[in-house]
């Protein structure tokens, strides 16, 4: 398998995980935001499906960057996993305006992002 298809494959493996575990973060962190259920338009079949594509995206962009650093790549995953979170952050509130402003969204969205992260540098 190449490295690209590896990196687009562990981004959508990732993803599913993400939207796997939503309901465990929602009752930790006290908010019942889901990425899935709003990328689905309210039917987690089809988020799962868009989730897991975006997340492929993700991995083949993180392809692309590790090739042209010299950077451990479970690192570079995780900083580019929580950069997007950071620099995408406030366009939450064109879905929910609470959500920005709410730390527990915050927190559940990096700890989100982290755990996509975390999966994909290992198994890209």
């Amino acid at each position: 398998m190449s490295p690209r298809l590896r990196a687009a494959a562990a981004g959508a493996a990732a993803a599913v995980v993400w939207g796997l575990q939503e309901p465990l973060d929602q009752r930790v962190f006290g908010c019942d935001y889901s990425d899935v259920a709003f990328l689905g338009r309210g039917r987690r079949s089809v988020g799962f499906v868009v989730h897991a594509v975006n997340g492929a995206l993700f991995g083949v962009a993180f392809d692309a960057v590790r090739q042209r650093v010299g950077v451990d790549e479970r690192r570079l995953a995780l900083t580019l996993a929580l950069a997007e979170h950071v620099v995408l952050w406030p366009f939450i509130g064109l879905v929910d305006r609470s959500l920005v402003t709410s730390p527990g969204a915050f927190a559940q969205a990096t700890y989100r992002h982290a755990l996509f992260g975390v999966i994909l540098g290992r198994l890209a």
